[in-house]
């Protein structure tokens, strides 16, 4: 039997990070992870920093201990909005696929859907997927992820099992 994929979720948001707010998205996404078969092995929060952002990505794909890295906030446009670009600078290979379905399901809630500049890609055997910072977003986008996330874990792992 396959054991459950092994996440990690990264909440990035300097006002968290800071204390300042509450980190809702980072709770939400990983109530979402377990409910979709993830054991949730990791959570932590990064200020909205380039080089922060991509350390931690990269510290977890690079352990082996993590299947799938999850990214809650820092998606938008606003100047410290830095995910996507963290998230590109570590992953060896882009899976547009996917943001390319949040972006379109997103429009069916708002037309600022087309504004989300996540990322979704591989670093080294690790799915690495950006939401966006609202639980209301995580909500209606996770269910696009659940249902192949499974076999994507087991495809990128090579275990011959998807």
């Amino acid at each position: 039997m396959q054991s459950a994929p092994r996440a990690a979720v990264l909440t990035v948001s300097t006002s968290v990070a800071r204390g300042t707010r509450e980190d809702r998205g980072g709770v939400r996404l990983a109530e979402l992870a377990r409910d979709a078969g993830c054991e949730v092995v990791a959570q932590a929060v990064v200020a909205d920093d380039r080089h922060g952002v991509a350390a931690r990505i990269s510290s977890w794909a690079d352990s082996g201990e993590v299947d799938v890295v999850l990214t809650t906030g820092g998606t938008g446009l606003t100047p410290d909005d830095v995910t996507p670009e963290a998230t590109a600078d570590v992953v060896d290979r882009e899976i547009p696929g996917i943001q390319e379905a949040f972006r379109a399901a997103s429009l069916q809630h708002t037309p600022m859907g087309v504004l989300s500049r996540g990322v979704a890609g591989v670093r080294r055997q690790t799915l690495v997927v950006n939401f966006p910072g609202s639980p209301k977003a995580l909500d209606q986008l996770f269910g696009l992820l659940a249902p192949v996330l499974g076999h994507a874990v087991a495809t990128i792992r090579g275990d011959g099992r998807h």
